[in-house]
C-alpha cells in the first residue's frame, strides 16, 4: 500500500466554485493556472502544488481521495474543515 504521494490541489470555500472549476478543467483548462487564480492556500502560488506527503499527513477526506483514488484525474468536489478541493494525484509510492 501507497505510503506517499504527491498531488496538486484547488482549494475553494463553495462547492458550486469546486464545481465551477472541474468543469473548465475537463474542458482542457490548465490546473496551474486556475489553481494560482481561484485557490484559498497558500500553495495556489505554486500552481496547488502540495509536494511529496505521507499518509494521514493531511485532513481525512483529501487523505482518502489522495491514496484510493485514481492518478492524473481531477477528483472531487472533496469536502475538508478548510472548504472544498479538486486534488490531481501525481503519483504514490
Amino acid at each position: 500500500m501507497a505510503k506517499r504521494a504527491c498531488a496538486l490541489h484547488i482549494l475553494v470555500k463553495t462547492e458550486a466554485e469546486c464545481n465551477r472549476l472541474k468543469a473548465q478543467l475537463d474542458q482542457g483548462a490548465d490546473f496551474h493556472q486556475l489553481a494560482k487564480k481561484h485557490s484559498l492556500c497558500p500553495s495556489g502560488k505554486k500552481g496547488g502544488d502540495l509536494g511529496e506527503f505521507r499518509k494521514g499527513d493531511m485532513a481525512g477526506p483529501f487523505d482518502k481521495a489522495v491514496f484510493t483514488g485514481p492518478e492524473l484525474k481531477v477528483q472531487g468536489p472533496v469536502k475538508t474543515r478548510f472548504g472544498y478541493h479538486l486534488i490531481k494525484v501525481l503519483y504514490r509510492s
